[in-house]
């Protein structure tokens, strides 16, 4: 098979042009310059008009495979993954049985040879009592180990500091953290319990896992990768003050960098403000703070302080999202639609489509070692979105994807449509339309260089 995109308007490396690709087999054959002669295929798109993007590799999902999968698993959550043009995902440990043995891991990947409909790779999960695995993970195939520095299912805070020292020391791969500082929660919820209740009411969440919780546990995090030389990756940054503890790429290029942030979508789009509105539909771990946070944030993102932007992907069912801050549960589905919130933004010029491409694909590839993936170049994977802009649709039940069957943007009004999805060269999404058969066949697991 061979596809001809043609004449699409191409957004890689920072440059945006109308040329046409050639896809054969599992790659790209060539970039071919407007106007150029163009060769025969197989099949011809005519892409005109349409956006032609790397496919999204996102480095923090949570997709409840095994043992939560009443709310989510590795098939339906792969395929919100591939309507929202996310082609590749890094998932966490925090499952049932947790992945912090080397058998859960070897598990996990059989069971996404069979289930996945995207590309794949799981985390491995540091604990307290594993760190002597570390040496035994595989490397080409393991994009990080993930240490929770903040509550977490089952014993998977790490809450020894001989424990996380020795991870921080050992670790032959990125460490990846949730970074909160328990302690800090735990006199927080104390005192919110003394003052409103057994659980208090939502608008208290950002108080009680606070910014403070967020920010001395991102200093404990780099203090300790600055100790050991481990290279750190701050995930899901929510606060206007971790970000002093990054540096921008004028300062160290992302392949050098030692310790890098990630930021959510979520945190990019809502704010505070937004509680009234939506309720427990935004109650994450960290908490959406102030909207000078917020701005702050997008700042990060422009001048490339943070590195990546991801989701946090997290379905819950929507009878899980009852209650305040304290017994509601915290996390949503978000990767169907992370990218064309991504373009949102970037109409209303808060970021330039560089940026976006920049973000959700080259520095993840980059920052993971991820091979031959996350850019537009002959001789890497088709992994290849392309998106129709100016065509306004709305967010509902019908069109959602993940189990959970909900999305905190319901009723919200999207500019972009995610029209095809290219996936190791095969059309798994066309004309927006999911072929979930051809997506199991064509899905392979990631390996990585670093």
């Amino acid at each position: 098979m061979s596809y001809l995109i043609k004449n699409a308007t191409i957004v890689n490396e920072g440059t945006t042009q109308v040329a046409s690709l050639l896809i054969e087999g599992s790659e790209i054959a060539r970039i071919i310059p407007h106007g150029s002669p163009l060769p025969d295929a197989t099949h011809v798109i005519e892409a005109e008009g349409l956006y032609c993007l790397p496919g999204i590799i996102d480095d923090q999902v949570h997709f409840r495979d095994p043992g939560l999968t009443h709310k989510g698993d590795l098939t339906t959550e792969s395929e919100s993954a591939l309507l929202g043009g996310v082609t590749s995902f890094m998932e966490m440990p925090n499952t049932i049985p947790q992945t912090t043995t080397i058998e859960a891991w070897e598990e996990k990947m059989s069971m996404a040879s069979e289930k996945s409909r995207a590309n794949y790779s799981f985390y491995f999960g540091a604990t307290n009592d594993n760190v002597a695995l570390l040496e035994l993970l595989d490397l080409r195939y393991t994009p990080g180990v993930k240490v929770f520095m903040g509550s977490s299912t089952g014993n998977m805070l790490v809450d020894s500091e001989e424990s996380l020292r020795a991870i921080f020391q050992n670790s032959p791969k990125i460490i990846a953290v949730h970074s909160e500082s328990e302690p800090i929660i735990q006199e927080n919820i104390k005192r919110y319990k003394e003052q409103y209740g057994e659980d208090p009411d939502l608008k208290w969440h950002p108080y009680i896992r606070s910014r403070e919780a967020c920010y001395e546990s991102s200093v404990r995090a780099v203090a300790l990768a600055k100790e050991t030389g481990a290279r750190l990756h701050i995930l899901h940054i929510s606060t206007k003050e971790e970000l002093e503890l990054l540096s921008p790429d004028s300062e160290t290029p992302l392949a050098e960098k030692q310790i890098t942030g990630e930021v959510c979508v979520h945190h990019l789009w809502f704010d505070d403000e937004d509680y009234d509105r939506l309720g427990t539909r935004i109650k994450w771990n960290p908490a959406i703070k102030q909207k000078a946070d917020k701005e702050a944030l997008r700042k990060g993102v422009n001048n490339r302080v943070l590195d990546i932007v991801a989701t946090d992907h997290a379905p819950h069912l929507p009878t899980e999202k009852r209650g305040g801050a304290l017994k509601a549960a915290s996390g949503g589905p978000l990767i169907q639609h992370s990218l064309l919130m991504m373009l949102e933004m970037a109409r209303d010029g808060i970021f330039e489509l560089a940026t976006v491409v920049d973000l959700m694909c080259h520095r993840p590839a980059v920052l993971f070692g991820v091979e031959r993936r996350g850019f537009i170049r002959e001789g890497y994977k088709a992994d290849i979105v392309l998106v129709k802009p100016d065509t306004p649709w709305v967010v509902a039940k019908d069109n959602i994807q993940s189990k959970c069957g909900w999305s905190p943007l319901e009723g919200e009004t999207l500019h972009h449509q995610v029209w095809y999805t290219f996936l190791n060269g095969a059309p798994v999404v066309s004309e927006g339309v999911l072929d979930p058969l051809l997506a199991k066949e064509k899905k392979e697991a990631l390996t990585f260089s670093r």
